[in-house]
């Protein structure tokens, strides 16, 4: 499975120029979907569309950060994959950003990673040669969504060193 990580890149920027907005909140309240906090046990969030309306389910205990990157992954559903959603019956999301993940989950992390993560201040960073710890940190992100957008960026023909992605980091703890 490969994904095009410029191609889906260029679908976040597209909606932050459209809106002038990163908050994927926001957005998705712009977007006109409707966000829902739940008790989830495992999972941290969902997309789904009923009677087309689009919804993404969130976990309602997250964490600040952690609630933004999986708005974000889940607003990459929506952009990317809502006809994918009205025909199945939605997505759960029990591991996000595992590598072994499917290409809809793939492409809903680089999707947030491109809206959270804005190109100059990443590359700003790394061009101090701060590491993904301490990027994570001085974006307020995690440390695997920074390595994803280093992915990007080198997708897009700038020179960084790629860097591990930890697999499971969103998902529940065990």
């Amino acid at each position: 499975m490969r994904i095009d990580k410029v191609e889906t890149a260029k679908r976040a920027d597209a909606l932050v120029r459209f809106s002038g907005e990163r908050d994927p909140r926001r957005l998705a309240r712009e977007l006109g979907v409707e966000i829902l906090a739940r008790p989830f046990a495992a999972q941290k969030g969902a997309y789904t569309v009923i009677m087309r309306v689009p919804f993404i389910f969130i976990k309602d205990d997250l964490d600040p950060n952690m609630e933004r990157i999986v708005m974000a992954h889940e607003l990459g559903h929506h952009i990317l994959h809502r006809k994918e959603a009205e025909e199945r019956g939605g997505f759960q999301e029990y591991d996000l950003f595992a590598l072994n993940a499917g290409k809809m989950e793939c492409e809903a992390n680089v999707f947030a990673a491109q809206l959270l993560l804005p190109d100059e201040e990443f590359l700003e960073y790394a061009g101090r040669g701060w590491d993904t710890a301490s990027i994570a940190a001085a974006m307020e992100t995690d440390v695997n969504l920074v390595a994803l957008k280093g992915d990007i960026m080198i997708a897009r023909g700038y020179t960084l060193r790629s860097q591990p992605h930890r697999t499971r980091f969103l998902s529940a703890p065990a």
